[in-house]
């Protein structure tokens, strides 16, 4: 059947992979049809697509999932051409057999090249009779925990559970010791289960201090396939990328090469076509294994698109409607060097918990040279417990890797984000390090970094608070009435006629608190014009982001974006006595395994109940021994961040 030709395309995906798709869609004259949960309704995705279709539903199981749903919605909006995204069923040979049985186009590789590498297990066994070499392992059918047990003691610990159907660090888990295995074992299953459908676990050898390179390959229909060079993704947290570059940092041009050739020959080994990414471990001695083939767009290819100058959508589309690869391999370019980082909605202070909750304030940096931001959220939207945390990604490019480190700790320090948590701060760290300007890349960096990169808070200092008492006053006087501004109450400087001209403020930052006493002379040294703060101290002045929304004022402060807020301590010693024994859900989500019963003992540290969030299992654990008095919740039911869900004595 001859492909039908393409005027319409949609995207089966949300956030801001779909956003990112839409734009090159767009620009090459195609109309775009986004499709959304019930949750989704209102997304930035669904508000920029031409045409957007209501799938129903909340969870992506019931959404995103729905191959059937999916299908019916490229009909009735015209769509010749599916594009996949990455996640959700990018990487599903049935979705892209169901698009093509459809006749329509799918803007991936053919469903057999997802099946070859789709399994880790089959595609390393694939690799292994192609020369490859690979991480010795256990990627059998046989699925039992003994199985498990002696093949990790063959391995040697630690070893690393994999998800044979996944990526993005779901279903993965490192085990130290035989001790942590059936836990570790269960947990990851039951990931793997939720996120793709399929419990499969592999396991295989933890290498300590590897680098991960991975290269970008790219094929047509008529058997041309080319790599774009390399991408460093060392930098991780629990197997989730954090912080990704091109081209990696130190590689030869010989091993840039070697790597290049491995990955293409992968790539032909399937017959692949389209837009894929050949993973390596790259050990210190310049040694590289196998790892996997995502036979999708990667979350990181804005940094290849920097280095080489190209659209890799607009690839993606036009190799899928037959036309051949614009370049040789000779060809490919290799231009300065671009950095990204990945902007997640979670509290790396409490174990980078998944945040949800309403954007109050979203303020990109701005655009420019080597400056590129790509986000699926804006202010005013809402952030919800049922997918993928991230919010964004910026990339900056620059002539060579410290310009554009230096450039995208600017693009940083620009971002502003009030309402929920964020990674913001943690990401500044890591590009800030002295380890990552010295590029001393290897998956290890965060946790040898750890107390740098996420430093026990410390007392907020006395020039802070004073800083923001007199910020939030001068503030003050543009929010108090706005509906008539000749109204002596629209006055915000505390003047009370036969009184004396004090502002009293009691304030709260950071589970901190404040009590103030203000007059006018304690402003003099103080200057609020629009959103900059101008305070002058020992002769020097200086300029502090300050941007009020309501009664919240966000304060820059030491390279963050401080929140602060009225506070009242009444309210406070409320809120205290109703949490009290009891053990509260950190987010919102839903139940998929309550481990005790009423009346229990236990010891400190023992797992209580399994919450699943955005993808990812959190285990709410025993802070001390003690009773299990009640359980106030059960398996399958959402619950609200703050819920009390277990009371031990």
């Amino acid at each position: 059947m001859s492909a039908p030709v393409l005027t319409t395309l949609l995207v089966a995906n949300r956030g801001e992979i779909a956003c990112r798709v839409m734009r090159t869609a767009k620009a090459l004259g195609l109309t775009t049809v986004a499709v959304h949960s019930a949750t989704d309704r209102d997304a930035r995705h669904s508000r920029e697509a031409d045409i957007r279709v209501d799938l129903g539903g909340s969870k992506a199981a019931d959404s995103y999932l729905q191959i059937d749903k999916l299908l019916a919605a490229a009909k009735a909006s015209g769509a010749q051409a599916i594009h996949p995204g990455y996640g959700f069923l990018s990487e599903n040979a049935g979705f892209a057999r169901a698009i093509e049985a459809a006749g329509l186009i799918f803007l991936g590789p053919p469903a057999s090249a997802i099946d070859a590498m789709g399994s880790k297990s089959a595609a390393k066994a694939l690799m292994e009779t192609a020369g490859v070499p690979l991480v010795p392992g256990y990627h059998g059918e046989a699925q039992d925990l003994e199985t498990f047990r002696e093949a990790s003691e063959r391995i040697g610990y630690p070893v690393l559970l994999k998800a044979t159907a996944g990526g993005g660090g779901k279903g993965m888990k490192v085990v130290e010791d035989v001790s942590q295995l059936a836990e570790a074992l269960a947990s990851a299953q039951r990931e793997a289960q939720s996120s793709f459908g399929d419990s499969r676990m592999l396991v295989e050898k933890y290498l300590l201090k590897p680098r991960h390179v991975e290269i970008q390959v790219f094929a047509d229909q008529h058997g041309h396939c080319l790599y774009l060079n390399e991408r460093d993704c060392s930098i991780q947290r629990r197997h989730q990328k954090v912080v990704e570059e091109a081209p990696a940092p130190g590689l030869s041009p010989e091993l840039r090469k070697a790597m290049g050739d491995a990955a293409v020959r992968a790539a032909q080994a399937i017959g692949y076509v389209g837009a894929g990414t050949v993973e390596f471990l790259l050990d210190s001695r310049g040694e590289f294994f196998f790892m996997e083939m995502n036979t999708r767009l990667q979350v990181e290819h804005p940094v290849t698109e920097a280095i080489t100058g190209l659209d890799l959508v607009a690839w993606q589309i036009r190799v899928a409607q037959g036309e051949p690869l614009p370049m040789t391999q000779a060809q490919v370019p290799l231009l300065g060097h671009a950095i990204e980082v990945r902007l997640y909605a979670e509290d790396p202070s409490n174990d980078f918990l998944p945040a949800t909750g309403h954007l109050a304030l979203y303020r990109e940096p701005a655009a420019g040279p080597g400056r590129r931001v790509d986000s699926g959220v804006e202010e005013g939207d809402s952030i919800s417990p049922f997918y993928d945390p991230m919010l964004g990604k910026l990339i900056a490019w620059g002539e060579d890797r410290e310009q554009a480190r230096l450039r995208l700790l600017s693009m940083l320090d620009e971002f502003a984000i009030g309402g929920l948590k964020t990674n913001i701060s943690f990401l500044r760290r890591i590009v800030g390090h002295p380890a990552f300007a010295a590029a001393e890349l290897d998956t290890g960096f965060i946790p040898r970094y750890q107390e740098q990169l996420l430093p026990t808070p410390s007392e907020l200092s006395d020039e802070f608070w004073q800083a923001a008492a007199q910020a939030f006053a001068q503030s003050q006087a543009h929010t108090v009435r706005t509906d008539d501004p000749s109204s002596p109450w629209a006055v915000g400087s505390g003047f009370r006629a036969g009184l004396p001209a004090e502002t009293t403020l009691h304030l709260s930052c950071e589970g901190q608190d404040r009590a103030f006493t203000l007059a006018p002379a304690d402003t003099r040294n103080a200057e609020l014009n629009g959103e900059q703060l101008l305070l002058e101290h020992q002769g020097l002045r200086r300029q502090h982001r300050a941007i009020r929304h309501g009664e919240t004022l966000y304060l820059e402060w030491e390279g963050e974006l401080r929140c602060i807020k009225p506070y009242d301590p009444i309210a406070a010693v409320e809120a205290s006595h109703s949490h009290h024994g009891g053990l509260t859900a950190p987010m919102n989500g839903s139940i998929v395994r309550i481990v005790v019963e009423p009346g229990q003992t236990v010891e400190a540290g023992a797992q209580l109940v399994v919450l699943e969030a955005m993808k990812m299992e959190h285990s709410i654990r025993a802070p001390h021994a003690g009773v299990v008095k009640a359980l106030y919740c059960q398996e399958g039911e959402m619950v609200n961040e703050g819920s009390v869900l277990v009371e031990l004595e």
